[in-house]
């Protein structure tokens, strides 16, 4: 990738946090790199590589766009060996133009008895036809696909690309699982916190990460480090599914990741979320044992619980997310709660098909509760005074 495609790639890049840049190209990652380091999880690396919520946005008057990319796609034992595919999206003005599917990319495999696994790809031609008369300048968006590892090679229209001026929309940041990564989405604008956004009409960057949303100090530093005018943290599942906290470390790591925050943005809103509905999860403590063969999931139950520090489930997560919003917001009037079960529960299991992950018509049906949440509408109306500067991209331009 020459240089000066790279400036105009590395300016037009939203919802990633950091770069690997290589001779062949440039690949978004959702962390800071100096985090990845600090993550000892090969699963948290790949999590925070995979774009989703990620997106390059242009100011062109382009008919068509293209893209070379080489993707990487994560593979486990139990999925169906079936042709994968890597789907992007486009959007012209914020509106929803067409997917690209492609496929042929390397592969990562995780979960084998002979441990990880990697099987190199080829590079993909990713193409949309945008319409137009190729005179008037519009807002185009290219979302690369959550399931993914995208690096980007080349990219390529009929006329100059440049990167995209700052919307001026407030900019969320939100922490999740794999809830909030949404692999199961058909399309990048299926993950819900990017369909959320744009209901919200607000810019979204999404650290949601598979399995590994457990309250990662380099995680909230990024959040801190941020300067974005919203912040949401959705905590609870991975902690319990993994059983990595006991109560007696839940409370101050949930205060912790806060404090944090607040370092950096004293007065923005945040919003808690606590866990949506799942069943085997809600009075039964993890970890959550997967069959290798079929994937089905299941809790461990523990007969004779400690009294003294009882293990965790999705039911007492909510009542500790609860207080915990409760005492501080005494001090902290930018501090909000919200019910999971309020954007996915009982009423919705038959959404929820591997007892975990929504569908994709789940995901969407949390974007539009999300939207229509009355906290929700507090805490962006919280944001109105506290919103900083929009972030300034730079304006090298790319010439067809």
């Amino acid at each position: 990738m020459n240089q000066e495609i790279a400036d105009v790639v590395r300016g037009s890049l939203r919802g990633a946090v950091d770069v690997r840049e290589s001779d062949s190209g440039l690949t978004p990652l959702r962390l800071p790199a100096r985090a990845l380091g600090q993550a000892d999880s090969d699963w948290m690396r790949i999590a925070a590589e995979q774009a989703s919520g990620v997106r390059c946005e242009f100011e062109t008057a382009a008919t068509w766009i293209e893209l070379t990319v080489e993707t990487t796609g994560l593979y486990l034992p139990w999925l169906p060996d079936d042709v994968r595919w890597a789907v992007f999206s486009a959007t012209i003005d914020g509106e929803a133009v067409g997917d690209a599917r492609v496929t042929g990319g390397a592969e990562l495999h995780l979960g084998e008895p002979g441990g990880t696994r990697f099987v190199a790809g080829e590079p993909a031609v990713v193409r949309f036809e945008l319409g137009g008369t190729g005179e008037k300048e519009r807002r185009v968006g290219v979302w690369l696909p959550q399931t993914e590892i995208v690096e980007i090679r080349d990219v390529r229209a009929d006329s100059p690309l440049r990167p995209a001026a700052p919307s001026g929309q407030l900019r969320w940041w939100h922490h999740g699982s794999s809830i909030s990564h949404c692999i199961e989405a058909e399309t990048p604008l299926g993950v819900w916190p990017v369909a959320a956004a744009e209901r919200l009409g607000i810019e979204v960057t999404n650290l949601g990460f598979a399995a590994n949303a457990h309250l990662d100090q380099f995680t909230a530093r990024a959040m801190r480090d941020s300067g974005a005018d919203l912040f949401s943290l959705k905590a609870g599942i991975n902690i319990v599914g993994a059983d990595t906290m006991k109560r007696r470390t839940f409370v101050p790591a949930v205060h912790g990741f806060l404090d944090t925050i607040r370092d950096g943005a004293p007065t923005a809103p945040i919003l808690v979320i606590s866990p949506i509905i799942c069943p085997m999860h809600e009075d039964t403590p993890g970890p959550t044992v997967t069959d290798p063969v079929t994937g089905e999931r299941r809790g461990t139950p523990i007969e004779t619980p400690d009294v003294f520090d009882a293990p965790l489930t999705l039911r007492s997560v909510r009542e500790i997310l609860r207080d915990i919003v409760q005492t501080r917001s005494a001090e902290d009037p930018a501090l909000f709660y919200l019910d999971g079960l309020e954007l996915f529960g009982e009423a919705d299991l038959g959404e929820l098909p591997d007892g975990l992950h929504p569908s994709p018509a789940g995901y969407l049906l949390m974007a539009d509760r999300f939207a229509g949440s009355s906290v929700v509408s507090d805490w962006i109306a919280a944001a109105g005074k506290h919103a900083g500067p929009a972030v300034e991209a730079g304006q090298p331009t790319v010439t067809a």
